[in-house]
């Protein structure tokens, strides 16, 4: 089955505990009804979301972030047609911001800029890797 993958950036706007609870509850069930699996990593100043599923589905999924209040700059980093998820089973896996990604100061400076499609993708694929 061809499913679509998609990453984007944003910056979160007014980001706490009880939005992204409220966040990740939507989007579990949504997505489960949707088909669509995904990641999304977070903390106070970035979210980095991997959306994989139906190209229809994915579509509708980025067109209400990027409507999304809760999202500041939604930057689209990849889009690309696969044949495997990578993150199969997890209507959405939350994973917070690891020592390992860019920091704070490199967002600022541009970093997810600089950074290519494989990049991004080679991120959520040691967070999919350190789920199984």
């Amino acid at each position: 089955m061809a499913l679509t993958q998609l990453i984007y950036s944003s910056r979160p706007f007014g980001f706490d505990d009880a939005i992204l609870s409220q966040i990740l509850m939507v989007a579990r069930r949504n997505n489960a009804n949707a088909n669509v699996t995904g990641c999304l990593i977070c903390r106070g100043d970035l979210y980095l979301q991997l959306l994989e599923g139906p190209e229809e589905a994915i579509a509708r999924l980025y067109d209400a972030i990027l409507e999304d209040d809760r999202h500041i700059e939604v930057t689209l980093r990849m889009q690309r047609g696969t044949d495997m998820r990578m993150f199969d089973g997890w209507a959405m896996r939350d994973d917070p911001a690891q020592s390992w990604l860019w920091t704070k100061d490199e967002v600022d400076a541009g970093a997810l800029d600089r950074a290519t499609a494989q990049d991004f993708l080679a991120v959520f694929q040691r967070v999919a890797d350190e789920a199984h």
